[in-house]
């Protein structure tokens, strides 16, 4: 008998998607992925060169369970610099990718029934993690008009006695948005706790992303090194909490994962301290990509009230096409051969929309909006 709450897991339909689009492949068709979150630039050499060295060094133990303390102490400094906050690296958590931090997170702070705050639209596995240590989610819808940014008082309708934190990320996936530093403040004095997932950060193209840390000291904040750095097969993540969940999360750490990859951690150092030219690299061709693709969608008459402007993703409205995103992004997979999201996968308040993203060359984002706008005026 397979127990409940994997049952009740619902699928992450952009990786649905990319399998179909694979199966594609395997057939000899040419598919142009637009449906993937993950960076196509190379991991810049030094981050490599970095593991190599460790390997060599014979980094290839166990370490501590929070971390190497030389990582713990580089994330401390890139927060001082970046963001003007003080973060003591004790109270760094070192995790094999974001997504393990979210999971010891929620097991530390949510009793069953107990409830976190979340946007709809949201990345697509947020309610999974809550749900999976018997959580509940409460959703606040947040609208194309308004940046898809949070409404603070529309959080505040829907706090009760049993809301344990607010979820907020910025830049956000699915949508590209920021949350401004007005409504992030706002937010940080309006729950128990707030939970930032920053993992875009660096990612930014106009404006300037804040760090929920800026506003508050009993905020929990993950991050990582996939986006920003091209790490996505590194899986290095970190959690920054509060002091008093940092020993409960320890004793999780040591009897679920003993500690994160040493090897891995050594490149982490590397990428935050030696990668300033590759990043700022990198973000020069993904606003170049987002200026394009944001252009001829809008071109085809899909909706971009406000530009997106961070993370890879262009989150456009496309109801005038269709309101079920699911059939409409499976149809475009099959006779475009373009992989994009369906609005769905990110919640009910996304339905009608496609996430496409621009982690792809620009010469295939070209070919892929090409394709599209002939899909669309055969199928229109």
């Amino acid at each position: 008998m397979v127990a409940k709450r994997t049952e009740e897991i619902s699928s992450f339909i952009v990786m649905d998607v990319l399998e179909r689009a694979c199966e594609m492949e395997t057939c000899g068709q040419d598919v142009i992925h637009l449906e993937v979150g993950e960076p196509d630039f190379d991991t810049p050499q030094s981050i490599k060169d970095a593991l190599c060295r460790a390997m060599e060094e014979g980094h290839t133990h166990y370490c501590h369970s929070l971390g190497l303390p030389e990582l713990r102490r580089a994330i401390s400094d890139y927060y001082q610099r970046t963001y003007a906050v003080a973060v003591d690296p004790d109270h760094i958590i070192i995790t094999p990718g974001t997504s393990p931090a979210m999971l010891l997170l929620f097991a530390a702070l949510l009793e069953p029934g107990d409830e976190v705050i979340i946007s709809d639209p949201h990345y697509a596995c947020y309610p999974n993690f809550i749900k999976f240590v018997q959580g509940r989610v409460v959703t606040v819808p947040v609208y194309e008009e308004d940046g898809f940014q949070y409404r603070p008082d529309a959080i505040a309708a829907k706090i009760t006695d049993r809301t344990r934190a607010i979820f907020i990320n910025s830049p956000s996936n699915p949508t590209g948005n920021l949350l401004s530093a007005a409504r992030m403040q706002a937010i940080s004095t309006m729950g128990p706790h707030v939970v930032s997932d920053e993992i875009y950060h660096g990612l930014v193209y106009e404006g300037q992303e804040h760090s929920i840390l800026e506003f508050s000291d009993q905020a929990f904040v993950l991050n990582g090194f996939s986006k920003l750095y091209a790490m996505t097969g590194f899986r290095l993540g970190y959690l920054i909490a509060p002091p008093a969940f940092i020993r409960p999360i320890q004793k999780m750490v040591q009897n679920f994962f003993i500690s994160a990859n040493t090897m891995v951690q050594k490149a982490g150092v590397a990428a935050l301290t030696q990668t300033d030219d590759d990043t700022a690299r990198m973000r020069t061709t993904y606003n170049e990509r987002r200026l394009f693709m944001i252009r001829r969608l809008r071109e085809m008459g899909f909706g971009i009230t406000v530009e997106p402007t961070g993370a890879f993703y262009v989150f456009a409205n496309a109801r005038h096409i269709s309101k079920d995103s699911y059939r409409l992004a499976f149809d475009i997979l099959e006779n475009a051969r373009v992989g994009v999201t369906p609005g769905i996968d990110f919640g009910p308040n996304a339905e009608g929309y496609l996430r496409f993203s621009y982690a792809n060359s620009l010469e295939n984002i070209a070919e892929g909006m090409d394709r599209l706008e002939r899909y669309l005026t055969q199928h229109g």
